[in-house]
């Protein structure tokens, strides 16, 4: 795992006078090796770099920009549970990711309340409404937890009769892919009475590799429904061109284009910002190059919203 500044700079062969850097960040450096190897040496615009790197440009200040763009803390009955929409559940189940992404929509978020102490509450919760039927994992992420720990909390959500989904959200799988080779909880998910969804986070095409592909493919064998959801970001993947090969290359991995989210509007991430007119662009060139099932929804969440909107569609 690469947590300094000088580290990333000596690999990606890049000194760090010549980036424009926030050394002293709150929201810290923290890129695994994987990750770090498929940027591009010499290139301070690669699109993964561009994804990880600390950039002073992030204190700059904006009126539209918060620190809860979503509306989490709002939805947020008991610690580590969100209930927003109708049917579902999201438990932050780990104050950790493997990756620290700088337009993350949760950056900010007291994760002090993501304790594995607060998950029977939770559970609780849950078992008490018989209208969820889907409980989806977040965080951080998920899947930076231990096998033993995770099977333990499947094992218990799958008691509760009136659960028949378990979705996973997690990004460890594409930036991490030998942690999230979990042999035991695979297993597990494999005989599961519950449909499970793992929704993984890829932003580029840079970002699969031969070694997501082997993973990817244990997934399948383990009957686990694979989705994508990326989030369309200035400099990284606003192109229809980069789009277009983002699918097509998740597909040919076993995995569907599922969202494409228009940036939270997080404090610090302004400058990933691709407005809903650009957004509208690069959907209906995204229809003109791709069969359907390979265009992705182009999404944006507004707090308070029952569900999540959809880009209309740009004439």
């Amino acid at each position: 795992m690469i947590q300094s500044i000088a580290e990333l700079c000596e690999l990606i062969q890049i000194p760090a006078s010549a980036l424009n850097l926030d050394k002293n960040s709150s929201f810290s450096l923290k890129v695994p090796q994987h990750f770090a190897k498929q940027i591009e040496a010499k290139n301070p615009q690669d699109p993964l770099l561009l994804q990880i790197l600390p950039d002073l440009v992030e204190q700059q200040q904006n009126i539209a920009f918060s620190l809860d763009p979503v509306g989490d803390l709002k939805a947020n009955p008991i610690d580590s549970l969100l209930h927003k929409y109708y049917g579902r559940v999201l438990l932050i189940i780990s104050p950790k990711c493997d990756i620290h992404c700088r337009y993350c929509f949760r950056r900010h978020f007291p994760y002090e309340q993501a304790k594995k102490t607060h998950w029977q509450e939770a559970l609780d919760y849950i078992e008490q409404d018989k209208t969820i039927s889907e409980v989806i994992f977040s965080g951080g992420d998920p899947l930076s937890l231990s096998e033993n720990i995770l099977i333990d909390l499947i094992q218990k959500i799958a008691k509760i009769p009136h659960i028949t989904t378990l979705r996973i959200h997690s990004r460890t799988p594409v930036v991490m892919p030998t942690k999230a080779d979990k042999t035991k909880l695979l297993e597990v998910l494999k005989y599961s009475r519950l449909n499970i969804v793992l929704v993984v986070h890829c932003n580029h095409p840079n970002e699969l590799t031969k070694d997501t592909l082997i993973l990817f493919n244990k997934y399948k064998q383990a009957n686990i429904t694979l989705l994508n959801q990326s989030v369309l970001l200035k400099n990284v993947n606003d192109s229809a061109k980069t789009l277009e090969q983002l699918s097509k290359k998740l597909f040919s991995q076993g995995v569907l284009p599922y969202y494409c989210h228009l940036l939270d509007k997080v404090s610090g991430a302004k400058h990933f910002l691709v407005n809903d007119h650009q957004g509208g662009v690069l959907l209906e060139e995204l229809r003109k190059r791709l069969p359907g099932y390979l265009v992705p929804k182009f999404m944006t969440e507004i707090a308070g919203e029952p569900y999540k909107t959809q880009l209309k569609d740009f004439k």
